[in-house]
């Protein structure tokens, strides 16, 4: 029997929770703080071993999490819709989709601003000047405003993947040192 592909499974999850989210934020007039307070969720994701482990468990309830998740939104200073959007997903049993929905409403903010989103993979965090200067380029490229949503990635070990629809630019330095690495094989 073939494996359910859970991708798909997540990401239609997550883009109705993400739709229904940017929704209610339209009509409260909040999509861009929405935005931020999602943005500042995935940043303690990122930080936090053990938040990443709350979120990915299946062993812990969905009281337990909903609990959790109200505390860390809390103590992050994440309130209102945000907070109750979060405590719904952990009630509902859906926390292992958030990545997947806070993606999913950059997107969807991204594109009712007129904007396309560029996914961003860098080595390590990128400065200000370097996303503005990113953003200039890839305007270059695309002729449209870009969003750009970074993924801090140390294995990369150096440069950027940028993905934007189906075209992805990868400048990283693992994958120039495993072509370098292929030509050598076939030299030698």
């Amino acid at each position: 029997m073939p494996v359910a592909d859970t991708s798909q499974l997540v990401s239609g999850v997550a883009e109705r929770y993400a739709s229904s989210l940017f929704d209610l934020a339209q009509e409260a007039g909040s999509a861009d703080s929405v935005g931020a307070d999602l943005a500042r969720f995935q940043a303690l994701i990122d930080e936090s071993d053990d938040l990443k482990r709350l979120i990915l468990s299946p062993v812990f309830s969905a009281e337990d999490q909903t609990k959790a998740i109200a505390a860390v939104a809390a103590r992050a200073g994440i309130t209102g819709l945000v907070a109750n959007f979060l405590k719904v997903v952990a009630s509902n049993r859906r926390l292992f989709a958030v990545p997947g929905m806070i993606k999913a409403y950059r997107v969807i903010a991204a594109r009712a601003r007129g904007e396309i989103t560029a996914d961003v993979t860098s080595a390590h965090a990128l400065t200000a000047a370097q996303e503005t200067e990113l953003k200039a380029a890839l305007k270059g490229v695309t002729g449209k405003d870009v969003a750009i949503a970074v993924t801090v990635d140390p294995s990369i070990l150096g440069g950027l993947i940028v993905k934007v629809g189906s075209r992805q630019i990868d400048t990283s330095l693992r994958t120039k040192l495993s072509t370098l690495k292929l030509a050598l094989k076939e030299v030698g």
